[in-house]
């Protein structure tokens, strides 16, 4: 399969950023840059979550473990730096090791890389089959197939396909919401929604997400290629995560 960008397409990501947002701040940083040159790549047969582990999910394995539910304290919070106000959070967190109201089907968010393997493990354990985070590659290739679409659904970017800044609501949704977006494989939610925990390792400390979110426009980010690294302490609102298997 083909994974990674050319140097056109990491134009055409900064394009679609630099018309959305009106200033040029991605291309400014190299965002895009640091993207995996294109090249074909083999992997062995796996099987992925069509979604995102939700909300639903998760509650089940922190009846079952005692796990520390969804959330994050402020100072913490803050401590992080990001752009967002802690009262963001509180729509996302959970009260009494139950999930926010009407919110069982969207995905976890406020898990850190470390709860997103705990929940793996448990999974496995509970299933007899081996459950883990998905590789950077492996998520790529599931969310764009093998040709190296730039998108889950072509080449195009499309705001009607996917959970973005650009048409809102400005929040996660349930998920699976976006047939017209799935990827060759199926995949749901691949751009856009909810960036995703990788088990690839970024700079020290840190993991690479994939996927983009519901708060990004453009959307340069969202595309299968893009990728960055985020602290594998993190709890964001922005971050969950799905799992992948052996091929049976």
């Amino acid at each position: 399969f083909i994974a990674g960008s050319d140097q056109a397409e990491r134009e055409a990501a900064y394009a679609l950023d630099e018309a959305a947002y009106g200033h040029d701040r991605t291309r400014q940083f190299g965002w895009y840059d640091r993207e995996r040159r294109r090249a074909s790549h083999r992997l062995p047969a796996f099987q992925i979550t069509r979604t995102a582990i939700t909300n639903a999910q998760y509650a089940i394995f922190v009846a079952e473990t005692g796990h520390p539910a969804p959330d994050v304290d402020e100072t913490t919070w803050e401590d992080y730096g990001l752009i967002h106000p802690y009262q963001r959070t509180r729509r996302h967190a959970w009260q009494n090791g139950k999930p926010p109201k009407g919110r069982a089907d969207h995905p976890v968010v406020l898990v850190s890389h470390h709860d997103a393997r705990a929940y793996a493990a448990w999974l496995s354990g509970r299933s007899g089959k081996p459950w883990r985070l998905p590789s950077a590659l492996e998520w790529e290739k599931a969310a764009r197939g093998s040709a190296g679409r730039r998108f889950p659904w072509g080449d195009r970017f499309d705001p009607a396909r996917l959970n973005s800044h650009d048409l809102g609501p400005f929040d996660t949704l349930p998920v699976g919401q976006y047939p017209a977006g799935a990827s060759p494989y199926g995949l749901m939610d691949a751009a856009g929604q909810i960036f995703e925990w990788t088990d690839s390792p970024g700079n020290p400390g840190r993991f690479l997400v994939k996927g983009g979110s519901w708060d990004d426009k453009g959307c340069g980010v969202c595309r299968p290629a893009a990728r960055h690294a985020r602290p594998q302490t993190i709890k964001h609102i922005l971050v969950g995560f799905r799992l992948v298997t052996e091929a049976e």
